[in-house]
């Protein structure tokens, strides 16, 4: 007698077996748990720094660089000076223009020199002796033409020569007052204009001999130098790249949901790995304007939400020890 073959019992179509659905139905709620888990508080975003290019306006070789990379450096401190030859030659040369400008405005403003004074001066002594001498000469022809000694045309030919005699005495007398007074005031003014164009030269040229040194205009990192010691560096192009601590900021991403709550002015804190404690920074820039995510964020639960880029500014007494490019978590509270 065959043992008969037992077969285990088969679902009927459309049915799973309980102990399968028991089992997915746990699954399910586990996920559904999972995906209600509440997000994480803060927001990915990343370090970026607004360089300072420091170049000169005017070209010429790199005659020191004062720095390096990596360098800190304060306010005021030398970064790099170019060939000042030419520039120092244009002081020298402006410097003298102006000198001789202005010695001729101080002349003219003297009058003449004293030597010409006196000649004027023996001039008018010797005009007044003759026309003392001519009137003289005309009382005595008036004499004699009343006796009927002389004719009336000599005694018209001795009034003339008085009056001539005269003329010359005040034209003399002026012509000394005038070469005491100095220059005309038009002459005075046209060359008070001349030296004020000179100062300006000069000024220019001072100008671009200190454009050939340049300093740091404030403190900070030297991230980079663009040129080595000898080269020619053209007009305008940067040669140190400096990084002040304020010109750090944290760039970071908001869903569209909780940007309301995030005001200019408000407090957040950055965190990193390495970092002991977090970098307190304000916010200074909302977006306007809604953005896909960007792809630094590779979550894909993110990948189709619009965010709202968010600039904030570290302390800057701490933000000297963060670096560019570094990734960063931003949240609201530290």
């Amino acid at each position: 007698m065959k043992t008969p073959v037992l077969h285990p019992a088969r679902p009927a179509p459309g049915r799973f077996p309980r102990g399968i659905l028991r089992g997915g139905l746990g699954l399910l709620v586990l996920l559904s748990a999972a995906c209600r888990q509440p997000a994480p508080s803060g927001y990915q975003g990343y370090l970026e720094a607004e360089f300072l290019y420091l170049a000169a306006p005017l070209g010429g070789r790199l005659e020191r660089l004062a720095v390096t990379r990596g360098q800190e450096v304060r306010a005021g401190d030398r970064l790099f000076e170019l060939d000042p030859v030419a520039e120092a030659a244009a002081v020298e040369e402006a410097a003298r223009r102006q000198a001789q400008a202005r010695a001729r405005l101080d002349n003219l403003r003297k009058g003449r020199r004293p030597s010409e004074i006196a000649a004027l001066e023996a001039q008018l002594a010797r005009a007044e002796a003759h026309q003392r001498w001519t009137e003289a000469e005309l009382a005595r022809r008036q004499q004699l033409r009343a006796q009927e000694v002389i004719s009336a045309a000599e005694l018209d030919l001795a009034r003339a020569q008085r009056d001539a005699d005269a003329a010359q005495v005040e034209a003399l007398r002026a012509e000394l007052e005038t070469a005491r007074l100095g220059a005309r005031e038009d002459e005075i003014r046209a060359a008070e204009a001349e030296v004020a164009a000179a100062q300006a030269a000069l000024e220019r040229a001072r100008w671009a001999l200190e454009q050939k040194r340049q300093s740091a205009p404030a403190a900070g990192r030297v991230h980079d130098t663009l040129f080595r010691e000898g080269e020619f560096v053209p007009a305008g192009q940067p040669v140190v790249v400096l990084l002040p601590p304020a010109q750090l900021k944290a760039r970071f991403f908001v869903p569209e949901p909780e940007v309301a709550g995030l005001t200019l002015g408000a407090m957040v804190w950055l965190h990193a790995d390495g970092w002991s404690e977090p970098v307190s920074a304000t916010i200074s820039y909302v977006a306007a304007q809604a953005e896909y995510t960007p792809p630094v964020i590779y979550s894909r639960e993110n990948r189709a939400k619009l965010v709202f880029m968010v600039e904030a500014r570290p302390d800057p007494a701490r933000a000297a020890a963060l670096r560019p490019g570094q990734p960063v978590e931003v949240r609201t509270h530290p």
